[in-house]
């Protein structure tokens, strides 16, 4: 399907008025992407819309120099003693090891 002369006309009046290319699509019968691609062979752009709103520009915040003893101080990690005790996995005797596998074959069954 081609364009005619004729939509093309409209095509160029319609968008002019200001409608949108899906408007003008339902209106001629075609896509919304032929009704683009037209508008993109033809020349036709909308122009820049002046911005709704007033942005305020500010200027980026300015960076504090970091001083030199301030990279260089490291801090420890400070553990507490129960989290230590914790950490470390309990050491079990042999006596203590065969006592626990004993009871758990008990319980199993």
């Amino acid at each position: 399907m081609g364009w005619d002369a004729k939509d093309v006309a409209l095509l160029k009046r319609l968008w002019a008025a200001g409608q949108s290319a899906a408007q003008i699509a339902r209106r001629l019968g075609y896509s919304r992407n032929a009704v683009c691609g037209m508008l993109t062979r033809s020349g036709l752009k909308r122009g820049h819309k002046p911005p709704t709103a007033r942005p305020k520009i500010r200027p980026p915040p300015k960076l504090r120099p970091a001083s030199s003893a301030a990279l260089v101080r490291r801090v420890e990690k400070k553990v507490s003693r129960s989290t230590a005790e914790k950490q470390q996995p309990k050491e079990f005797s042999k006596q203590q090891l065969y006592a626990i596998l004993a009871e758990a074959v008990r319980n199993t069954g």
